[in-house]
Order: structure tokens, then C-alpha cells, then sequence
């Protein structure tokens, strides 16, 4: 008998019907997003690869950047251009100073000297000149630069004096916040500066200047001040009085108004009186001898007007 052949049967494929639209994969949100983010962009497709070589690239070129730094190339690079213009003639053989009056010039010549002198010029270490030369109490500020080929200039800022502060039986000269300038012998301290006593006292230096100009006839003959209990001044004349003020700003202006007033009037100073007592508004108590009760050799002097001796 003989066999029919077998026949395979393969399955049928379904097909789209005509002109349905192919059947695309579903990709992902983020994808289409992008996808359409960059189809969207004026720009064509050869541009935004070229972008994408061009970011590559400068990321690759970083990275080189980054390398060469850790292995030191870009300083030795500094120091041989350095050396270079050293062979060029740019290297420090002249050191001015100008500005200088009070601090010493020798420390301030042998700072700048240490550090720049036969040096090229590029590696002068300015801003360490500088910080040492801040150290100095005179020194408000100073200016450290450049002048080429083989000058290195220095422009210093003193403070300016403003007053002599005693402290733990040590003088200290300072200037009007209270910086201290130097200390030492007192025959080298400026006399014409009030001695200023107390504790604090360097902080109010400012508001004792300000007191003492309002009345210009009596500026010259103030010799010194107390900062008493941190609150009031006594302010010592030349002549050896003390004048006792009250507490406040405004109070002692006022009060150091009426003294210079009395003062042109019937000029109390330098007539042997020892003390005027004006902490009280509106009064002025006079004391005559060094202490209360003291006997009074020499005349007495004459009355002053509203006060009580």
C-alpha cells in the first residue's frame, strides 16, 4: 500500500489589513521623553553628535588637567618661568620703604630683606611680607608690591598716637581705639598726650577725645584722665587740678561747659585749688587743700561764684 506524503501545515500568519500603521514596540517613558525632547531642538542630528564628542572630549580633557596638577607639572612649570625672568634681570636688588615715622626701620628693613632680597622677582612671597609687617603696633596697614625689574616697594600705615595708658605701674603709648603702639622708657613717650588711668579706660579713649574738644580753651591744659568705676571721668589739668565729672555722656558735656564758662569768668585754674566736685547737676563743690580738714597755710583764694568750698 502505498503512503500518501505528509504535508506540513504551517500556522497562519496573521497580517495586518491594509493600510492599518505597523505595530511598534512600546518603549519607555523616559525614553520617549528624551526622544522627543531632542526631536524637538533646531538643531540637526549631525550637530548634537558633535556636541556629544565635543563634551566627551573636554571630560577627557579634564581628567589629563586634573593628572598633570597632582603630579606637580604646573608648579615646576612656575618656578622654571620664574628662574627665567630671574636670568632676565627681573630679581630684587632695591628695597624702598616709605610711610615709615615711628616704628623701628631696622625690624622692618630686615623683614623685607630675609625675604626678597637677591630673590627673583616673580617668587616674592608678598602677602607674608605683609602679614609680618601687621604685627608691628604702629603698623595700621601696609602695602607690599612690585616694581619692576629689580624693586620691591614697601608703603606702610602707622597708627597715630592718641594717649598714654598706665597700667600695673607700666606706660603704654596707644592710639584712639585703644591699640597699644609701643612701651618702654617714659622719657621717649610723647608729654603733650594725656596720661590716661582705669580700668577699661583704653576703650573710651575715642569718647575722651570727643569730651575734651568741646571746649577748645581748656584742651591744651588737660594732662590726664581716670576712667573711674568704668563710668565718669576725672579729668587732671596741668596745673594740678582735678576736675570731678558726672556719669553720662550728656551730663559731662554739660558740666565741662559750666566749669570752662566759670573758668573764663574767674579762672579757677592754676589759683591753688585742688579739686572741683561736679557730679551733682547744677552745683560745684571746691576743695581747697589736698585733704579734707587740712590746715591752709597760703591765703585762701578768692570765692568763686555758686560754689561751696
Amino acid at each position: 500500500m502505498s503512503r500518501s506524503p505528509k504535508i506540513a501545515v504551517k500556522p497562519a500568519v496573521r497580517r495586518p489589513p491594509r493600510g492599518a500603521a505597523p505595530v511598534r514596540r512600546r518603549s519607555s517613558s523616559l525614553g520617549q521623553h528624551m526622544s522627543r525632547a531632542f526631536r524637538a531642538l533646531p538643531v540637526s542630528g549631525d550637530l548634537l553628535r558633535r556636541i556629544g564628542n565635543w563634551g566627551l572630549g573636554l571630560f577627557i580633557a579634564a581628567g589629563v588637567v586634573a593628572g598633570v596638577i597632582a603630579m606637580g607639572v604646573p608648579q615646576t612649570i612656575g618656578l622654571e618661568l620664574a628662574h627665567g625672568l630671574g636670568r632676565m634681570g627681573f630679581v630684587v636688588h632695591n628695597i624702598e620703604i616709605t610711610g615709615r615715622k615711628n616704628v623701628d626701620a631696622d625690624s622692618v628693613f630686615r623683614i623685607v630683606h630675609t625675604a626678597a632680597d637677591q630673590q627673583d622677582m616673580a617668587l616674592v612671597d608678598l602677602t607674608a611680607i605683609r602679614s609680618q609687617l601687621l604685627q608691628f603696633g604702629w603698623v595700621q596697614d601696609a602695602r607690599v608690591s612690585r616694581r619692576l625689574p629689580d624693586t620691591l616697594a614697601v608703603d606702610l600705615v602707622e597708627r597715630t598716637p592718641a594717649a598714654i595708658l598706665q597700667r600695673h605701674q607700666q606706660l603704654y603709648l596707644i592710639d584712639g581705639v585703644g591699640h597699644i603702639l609701643s612701651g618702654g622708657d617714659p622719657k621717649t613717650l610723647p608729654i603733650q598726650l594725656p596720661l590716661v588711668i582705669g580700668n577699661g579706660v583704653e576703650t573710651h579713649i575715642a569718647d575722651l577725645q570727643a569730651l575734651v574738644a568741646t571746649q577748645p580753651s581748656l584742651k591744651q591744659l588737660v594732662a590726664g584722665a581716670t576712667w573711674v568705676g568704668q563710668r565718669r571721668w576725672d579729668l587732671r589739668f596741668q596745673s594740678g587740678e582735678t576736675l570731678a565729672l558726672p556719669e553720662g555722656a550728656a551730663e559731662a558735656r554739660a558740666a565741662y561747659a559750666t566749669f570752662a564758662a566759670k573758668d573764663r569768668e574767674e579762672r579757677l585754674l592754676g589759683r591753688g585749688f585742688v579739686r572741683f566736685d561736679m557730679r551733682n547737676p547744677g552745683s560745684m563743690t571746691v576743695r581747697t587743700t589736698p585733704e579734707p580738714g587740712a590746715k591752709i597755710e597760703d591765703p585762701a583764694p578768692a570765692p568763686v561764684p555758686g560754689a561751696v568750698a
